[in-house]
């Protein structure tokens, strides 16, 4: 399996790779509901990559970021297990670098789910891309 840990890897492979491929994203420490989408990722496509990161913008201040669980071993071991090809495991620093300008805002999605209960910046899914 492939263990990538920057946007500049993964793209300068992902663009040369002509299959189809399934993505499932995730904040690790992988349980059977992520090993099932796998499962199902490696069913319907050609090559399948798992993304592992603990996103800061989904945790208000006094949330539990820093004791989100990272078993970053386990999970790769796991991943393998059922097939997956890929896995990108980039830190804040590589998502969110000095300077970022791009923002993703998703509306009206987390309205009905956990969305009521917390803040603006959580709920509507920013994210951030650099413009590298």
């Amino acid at each position: 399996m492939l263990r990538f840990y920057t946007v500049k890897e993964l793209r300068a492979f992902v663009w040369r790779a002509p299959r189809t491929m399934g993505l499932v994203p995730t904040m690790g420490a992988l349980h059977e509901g992520h090993l099932s989408l796998m499962r199902g990722a490696r069913a319907d496509t050609d090559f399948v990559v798992i993304s592992i990161f603990v996103n800061p913008t989904q945790f208000r201040p006094g949330e539990d970021l820093e004791e989100y669980p990272r078993p970053l071993e386990e999970d790769t071991k796991r991943a393998r297990e059922v097939g997956v090809d890929l896995l990108f495991a980039p830190d804040s620093q590589e998502m969110y670098p000095d300077g970022f300008v791009t923002y993703v805002e998703v509306t009206k999605l987390t309205e009905g789910l956990c969305g009521a209960s917390r803040s603006e910046k959580v709920t509507t899914g920013q994210a951030a891309i650099s413009a590298e």
